[in-house]
């Protein structure tokens, strides 16, 4: 493993500032079975027009509803966001170039033990790398950010890593 990733991994992980943080949500039920969740955190009153996200059951389950976000999606997409932010902050540190990152995510519920549990989260991280020379470390960074993604390691889930890198093309032409 490379120095710098040693050295933003150990930073990661050793931030003594970093004590304990806490995180508000607040949540409204509206109707049926479905709500709006917005965090005083943010700054924004719990109203649909102030950036606040509309939750329901999924369609999956009597009387959901489709087309809204649901704690599932929204569990998928917390693992899934938090390996790009420490992506973005290790890949920083490491002096990684790239032009783009995206991730597609999946989260798997199902019944195990007779319960539903969400059991496993497909990760598919691309990033989009401006030196061919910069492959292998590209992706050694994309599985140290899953391993340092402090969400990844809260949840019982599997969580399955499945990186891509590529060259930017107007590079990888010249």
């Amino acid at each position: 493993m490379g120095e710098e990733i040693k050295d933003t991994y150990r930073s990661l992980n050793n931030n003594k500032r970093m004590e304990s943080h806490y995180y508000s949500v607040d949540i409204q039920w509206n109707r049926d079975r479905q709500g709006i969740m917005c965090s005083p955190d943010i700054g924004k009153p719990l109203t649909p027009e102030s950036g606040c996200i509309e939750i329901a059951t999924p369609p999956e389950f009597p009387k959901g509803i489709p087309g809204i976000w649901s704690p599932e999606h929204l569990f998928t997409a917390s693992v899934s966001s938090c390996l790009m932010t420490t992506f973005l902050a290790i890949a920083e540190n490491s002096k990684l170039e790239f032009t783009a990152f995206t991730c597609k995510s999946k989260g798997k519920l199902e019944k195990v033990d007779g319960k539903f549990l969400m059991s496993e989260i497909t990760l598919e991280p691309h990033v989009t790398i401006i030196h061919e020379q910069d492959r292998e470390r590209a992706e050694r960074i994309i599985r140290k950010s899953e391993e340092a993604c402090l969400i990844s390691k809260s949840i019982k889930s599997k969580v399955i890593l499945s990186p891509k890198v590529t060259v930017a093309e107007s590079v990888a032409k010249l």
